[in-house]
């Protein structure tokens, strides 16, 4: 079974990053339609996700939302796909990054996740 990823983007994009998640081996969930960051706790709790990435001009909505929601130890503010890799890392369960829809981020951050779980892609 793939690991799941939610993706929330504030302006309902993230189509790179979720080809980019696919090519790694996990599964993207795309929250369709502007405002979705503010969605990744709720679709992070009715999919079991293990991780949400949430995309906004701050990078901080959506992840403050699904702690305050849901106790998500998050990261937020990130501008790279190296920021996301350390956040993973360290444990962190949703990554908040300002508009960074790119494959490389979703390739990397899926890399880390799979290899934190102790899972191969």
């Amino acid at each position: 079974m793939a690991v799941k990823i939610v993706i929330g983007h504030r302006l309902g994009k993230g189509q790179a990053v979720s080809d980019g998640i696919r090519a790694a081996g996990g599964e993207p969930i795309l929250i369709p339609g502007p405002g979705a960051d503010m969605k990744v706790g709720d679709v992070m709790a009715a999919e079991g996700a293990a991780l949400g990435i949430s995309f906004c001009g701050s990078g901080g909505a959506g992840a403050v939302t699904a702690k305050a929601k849901y106790g998500h130890d998050i990261e937020f503010g990130m501008r790279s796909p190296q920021a996301g890799i350390t956040a993973v890392q360290q444990g962190k369960t949703v990554l908040g990054f300002g508009f960074l829809d790119s494959e490389e981020l979703g390739f990397k951050v899926t890399e880390a996740l799979l290899k934190k779980l102790g899972e191969s892609a």
